[in-house]
């Protein structure tokens, strides 16, 4: 019984849903083509497509963006030598440079006379990658990072077009700088270790205070910060606290400790701790 009662509900479901479509094929049938109100609507079709096209460029441009400037940041931590620390800074400046004037001027070019805000997500996990290699590529060159607006000039464009000059530029706010500034903090935790494994003491205890007045300028805006912030606030924490621990090993055994297994016990310490930690 209840097999044939649902077979038969299955077919007037498809006897209607067949009578459905066929009235609406003749309501299409019958639109007028001439009639204003089909034009505006598919010009506003013909507006939403282009943007939507627009859209998924923007979008193929950043997965570039990403995966280059992912491949400079790898290059910058290659860094251990001082007669290969020039040639590498060279290389990775001119493919910084590269990606400011190729890719991310393709997307000034689609912004070009749009509202950049509807397609600022589009891009923004490229922009803040690339924020994260030219920031660590300034702090491994000049020791320091420079404003966000220094940023903004790279990324503006001057094009000639019929005997004309316009200026093209990628949006950047700051609050996607800051995102990528949270982002340099692992790096240069990274590379703190490093310099510890290759015996430049030095530079450990430099990059540790510069990570550290980071975190305090973070931590002024974290009452008005979202979710995303205070997620990469807590990296930033754990990220300050391993370089002050392998500042500590240093500084209280590292007499006592050979260089070679030095960033072994230091970075031992910290996982142990923050075991101990865990645990109340």
């Amino acid at each position: 019984m209840s097999r044939s009662k649902g077979g038969k509900k299955n077919r007037q479901y498809h006897y209607n849903k067949i009578n459905i479509g066929d009235k609406g094929k003749e309501v299409v049938e019958s639109i007028n083509d001439n009639s204003l109100v089909v034009k505006q609507f598919r010009t506003y079709a013909a507006e939403l497509d282009d943007k939507h096209d627009r859209y998924e460029r923007i979008v193929k441009i950043s997965r570039d963006i990403i995966i280059e400037s992912k491949r400079i940041i790898f290059l910058l931590h290659t860094i251990d030598k001082e007669s290969k620390q020039e040639s590498i800074l060279h290389e990775s400046k001119v493919r910084l440079q590269t990606v400011a004037q190729n890719l991310f001027k393709c997307i000034a070019l689609e912004l070009e006379n749009q509202h950049a805000y509807q397609y600022l997500n589009a891009y923004r996990a490229g922009l803040e990658e690339y924020i994260e290699a030219i920031t660590f590529y300034q702090y491994l060159h000049k020791g320091d990072v420079e404003h966000w607006t220094e940023l903004e000039k790279i990324l503006t464009y001057t094009i000639s077009e019929k005997s004309e000059n316009k200026t093209l530029s990628t949006l950047i706010t700051p609050y996607e700088f800051i995102l990528g500034i949270a982002d340099l903090t692992g790096e240069l935790m990274r590379n703190c270790i490093n310099n510890l494994a290759t015996g430049d003491i030095g530079s450990c205890y430099q990059t540790c205070n510069f990570v550290r007045n980071m975190y305090k300028g973070f931590l002024g805006f974290t009452s008005i910060s979202n979710r995303e912030i205070n997620g990469k606030l807590y990296t930033l924490k754990q990220s300050v606290q391993k370089m002050e621990n392998v500042c500590y090993t240093i500084k209280v055994r590292g007499s006592e400790i050979p260089k070679h297994i030095l960033v072994d016990v230091a970075t031992k310490d910290y996982t142990q701790n923050n075991e101990e930690y865990l645990k109340y």
